[in-house]
């Protein structure tokens, strides 16, 4: 995974507490990252439907619904997209001995065990939402973590 989905991550567990939109621009300096870099993840979750921009001098970004309605998955497909993480080639019909294309009609051993734990990694991600993320961060962190990240949003 790329290091864009985890500041997607952030990026909604911050629109998740903010009161008001928040501009690319105070995203990227809250996380001390390249807002260009941002700007391209914040899209690929716009496009994605999970956040929407506002125009205008109060502009910047909001999640488009409740953050127990946006799932760690929803974040990682919209960023790396839905293709799956591996990729059988039936190598197994290469080589000295090849195996046969009616032997090769059912998924080899190796293939259902990845198959088995990308359903196992998605599973997980799905079970966690951007609310159980955010609750994380003031059990990590402490109560006033979003008081003063508001407090700090408010001062732009």
């Amino acid at each position: 995974m790329s290091a864009g989905v985890e500041w997607a991550v952030h990026c909604c567990v911050v629109l998740s507490q903010a009161d008001e939109p928040v501009p690319a621009q105070r995203l990227a300096e809250y996380h001390g990252v390249s807002r260009t870099y941002l700007a391209k993840h914040l899209q690929q979750l716009s496009r994605a439907g999970l956040v929407r921009s506002t125009e205008g001098r109060a502009g910047g970004y909001v999640l488009t619904r409740a953050a127990e309605d946006i799932t760690v998955l929803d974040v990682v497909l919209a960023v790396e997209g839905g293709e799956p993480a591996f990729r059988c080639t039936e190598i197994r019909q290469n080589g000295p001995f090849p195996a046969s294309a009616e032997k090769c009609r059912k998924p080899c051993g190796i293939a259902r065990a990845m198959y088995a734990a990308e359903d196992a990694w998605r599973a997980a991600l799905a079970a966690v939402t951007v609310a159980d993320l955010a609750a994380g961060v003031e059990q990590d962190n402490g109560t006033q973590t979003f008081v003063r990240l508001r407090g700090w949003l408010a001062g732009a």
